[in-house]
């Protein structure tokens, strides 16, 4: 006979804070803004008391705690996305050809990287707000994975293929990462 063990771990909500449940949906909101993300978790329930978030299952494994821990880091930024936000900080690095960056229609143009007559595009993802600022770019946001995914994609746009790096160090960098300098 096997005897099975009930887990349960539990999430403090911060002030200022607000958090709703439906269904399989989790929505945050504070004072920069609302994020939501989906919670379905295969056999977890997620419930909200109070100013605690509650993760139970009828089975105490290594699989489940890593699911709810997961989960937990998740949500945790989330409630520091609608607080504090995220900022991802990069550098225009042009040393062959001036390029030029602009904005249009959610898409950050490179013009005339390395010469090239085709202009270079990267996706800005919604909820994501991109400034440039003569050799900067900033780009901010409440959604961690979103704001990440956007400067990831501008730093994507101007990767260099069949060049030597070390010479030829023109593109665009991310030299601060949602608040913490980059070594």
């Amino acid at each position: 006979m096997s005897t099975k063990k009930l887990f349960k771990d539990s999430l403090e909500i911060p002030e200022k804070v607000q958090v709703e449940l439906d269904v399989h949906t989790l929505k945050v909101k504070g004072e920069k803004g609302e994020v939501q993300r989906k919670v379905v978790l295969p056999n977890i329930n997620v419930k909200l008391e109070d100013k605690t978030i509650i993760f139970t299952s009828k089975y105490t494994t290594k699989n489940e705690k890593r699911i709810v821990n997961t989960y937990k880091a998740h949500i945790k930024n989330m409630f520091k996305g609608v607080t504090e936000g995220y900022r991802y900080l990069l550098k225009i690095c042009s040393g062959h050809f001036p390029m030029t960056v602009e904005i249009q229609n959610k898409e950050l143009i490179v013009k005339n990287f390395f010469g090239e007559k085709v202009a270079r595009k990267a996706k800005i993802l919604d909820n994501v707000e991109v400034k440039i600022n003569r050799e900067e770019v900033t780009v901010e946001g409440i959604d961690k994975e979103a704001t990440g995914q956007t400067a990831a994609n501008i730093e994507r746009a101007t990767k260099i293929r069949n060049r030597d790096k070390r010479i030829f160090q023109d593109g665009i960098w991310i030299i601060k990462k949602a608040g913490r300098p980059i070594r």
